[in-house]
């Protein structure tokens, strides 16, 4: 293979050494930007970049610390939260329900159910009518409203709970951080 860029200048090795470029040109009175005369001072109101400036983005940090949890506040909020989760549980055991009924779950095993459990006078356990949608959805809703009374209640005995462990610890210390 040849070379088709042409003859290139080899670099002359001179007895000084090597300066890496400058990202500022050097001021006109010296590296440090005073005057080399004696007697004068800096010139006021010109600011000199500094070549080891960071080049980084500084982020800012704060210790804080969590002394009292308003009991209220705390109970509003997980009142909500927990009416949200229940809502989910819901809504997702009523289409839970409606993908196994449309794949023929109930019908398949209650009918195995039915003759496991079935005699010769009559018909065995009927597992369709005992895990109907409106059966299903009355026990799931009474699971959720069970459980935002108690995420409530336990959430707010939580904030108590640190309220008086605070006082004797001083809380917890969060280190926040801010990136500019």
């Amino acid at each position: 293979m040849t070379d088709t860029r042409g003859a290139q200048p080899q670099p002359q090795y001179e007895s000084q050494p090597y300066q890496p470029p400058q990202a500022y040109p050097t001021p006109v009175g010296g590296p440090q930007g005073r005057p080399r005369t004696a007697g004068a001072g800096t010139q006021a109101g010109v600011r000199r970049p500094r070549t080891g400036a960071r080049t980084t983005p500084r982020t800012r940090k704060a210790r804080l610390r969590v002394a009292k949890a308003d009991p209220w506040s705390v109970m509003k909020v997980s009142f909500l939260l927990s009416i949200a989760l229940g809502v989910c549980t819901i809504v997702a055991a009523a289409v839970l329900w409606m993908v196994m009924d449309a794949m023929g779950v109930f019908s398949t095993v209650g009918g195995t159910i039915s003759e496991a459990t079935g005699s010769s006078d009559g018909s065995g356990f009927d597992l369709q009518s005992f895990l109907s949608l409106p059966r299903v959805l009355l026990f799931t809703s009474v699971i959720a409203v069970i459980d935002v009374v108690l995420a409530t209640a336990l959430a707010t005995l939580g904030a108590f709970i640190y309220n008086l462990s605070a006082g004797f610890v001083g809380g917890v210390e969060l280190t926040l951080a801010e990136d500019e």
